[in-house]
């Protein structure tokens, strides 16, 4: 099994806290990297210290200025959260501005300041049919680019990104994290909750979320909590 540590983004949704269990599960030590950018759903930043602590990690919030991101439903209460869904219709709306690029720079810079050579995040094959940075040769190009740039890659250990749900269903997904012990209780995936963390239910991500559950034949515990 690998050892050593590895940097988790972490954004207390549902795909990235079973990232988290299966890079515990792998042996890693644990350092969760999780992000404000004063998001509309930002209970998931509660829910990201709540996991990072279940699974013994150290972790650190970013804060990135609002204005880095504008045009994007998740960032700008002008534009509404789309309620029907639409993925596999082009680009969401819900689509943030160079998202990934940005938090995985953030990651690798944690990682190469730390003697770090793995990072991992939760992007998959459900998502990236919509959104540009979550496709698989977006990871590689990534990597390859990564492994051109840091100093400790060129003259020690490459740099690993990895993205174990890329080619994984949601019900896949919950099933995996199931038997790894995640509480899918602690996460939070509705992009446009109510002021309690409540999902709106209707939302692209909480239809995402709902179908897996359905299809992995388990049940929802956000669903059972708000019923």
């Amino acid at each position: 099994m690998p050892s050593g540590a590895a940097i988790v983004l972490l954004s207390g949704g549902l795909d990235s806290a079973t990232v988290l269990y299966m890079a515990r599960d792998q042996g890693f030590s644990l350092h969760a990297l999780s992000f404000d950018y004063q998001q509309r759903h930002r209970i998931e930043l509660d829910r990201a210290a709540r996991l990072a602590e279940h699974c013994n990690a150290k972790h650190t919030t970013v804060r990135i200025d609002l204005g880095v991101f504008s045009g994007s439903a998740l960032t700008d209460p002008a534009i509404p959260v789309p309620r029907t869904h639409g993925l596999g219709e082009g680009i969401p709306i819900t689509y943030v501005p160079a998202r990934n690029i940005l938090f995985l720079s953030y990651g690798l810079a944690l990682a190469e300041s730390n003697g770090v050579h793995d990072v991992f995040l939760g992007v998959n094959a459900t998502d990236y049919s919509g959104y540009p940075d979550c496709r698989p040769e977006f990871i590689r190009a990534y990597e390859s680019m990564a492994n051109l740039g840091l100093k400790s890659a060129v003259e020690r250990q490459p740099m690993r990104i990895h993205a174990p749900l890329m080619h994984m269903t949601k019900a896949s997904i919950i099933r995996a994290g199931t038997a790894l012990g995640v509480d899918y209780g602690l996460t939070s995936s509705c992009y446009d909750p109510d002021s309690t963390g409540r999902p709106c239910g209707q939302c692209d991500s909480c239809g995402l979320r709902a179908r897996g559950f359905a299809e992995a034949g388990l049940i929802d515990p956000l669903r059972s909590e708000n019923n």
